[in-house]
């Protein structure tokens, strides 16, 4: 069957097999592997891309259900060299260790603030719920989110190499 949606910007025709989960068409089909397959169960949340703004366990949906929506992966975040807030906050706030689940938690995180642009810690933990990290213990990935909430338009760059320099000396 011929399947069309737009994912990270680019519109997208493929002819699948109707039974191809969209984290294989993602992953297998158009090599964007920043999506992970994880448990092929909707628990750990690895998966997780948005679909037309809304986060979904790519493991469980049927590329064909994609079929006319929008998709975005961890890939199409950012905006040429410029990193998307959420990205900016999981690298300030030490937000990964494995990176294994960020990809998703990301995604989950910038659908959250599209939604609601300052979430108390109550409401970013609830959001992020359906997502498993095994390393982090979710305080640095909850204070990520929060770094973005306060950053929307990300961090502003340095001005002088000897303000780069200091900050690297007292780091």
């Amino acid at each position: 069957m011929q399947i069309s949606m737009t994912i990270n910007g680019t519109d997208v025709t493929r002819e699948i097999e109707p039974r191809v989960l969209l984290v294989h068409f993602i992953r297998d089909d158009l090599r964007l592997t920043g999506t992970h397959w994880g448990c092929d169960t909707t628990n750990c949340g690895t998966c997780v891309v948005l679909m037309d703004g809304q986060p979904v366990k790519s493991c469980t949906v049927l590329a064909a259900m994609a079929d006319g929506h929008t998709i975005t992966t961890v890939e199409g975040l950012a905006h040429g060299a410029t990193l998307d807030p959420v990205q900016q906050g999981f690298m300030e706030e030490h937000g990964l260790q494995c990176g294994f689940c960020t990809p998703g938690m990301m995604l989950t995180a910038r659908a959250l603030l599209d939604h609601n642009p300052h979430p108390e810690p109550l409401e970013i933990r609830e959001a992020i719920s359906g997502q498993i990290c095994r390393c982090t213990g979710y305080a640095t990935i909850v204070r990520s989110i929060q770094w973005a909430a306060e950053h929307p338009a990300g961090a502003a760059p340095e001005t002088t190499t000897s303000e780069s320099t200091e900050h690297e000396v007292h780091a």
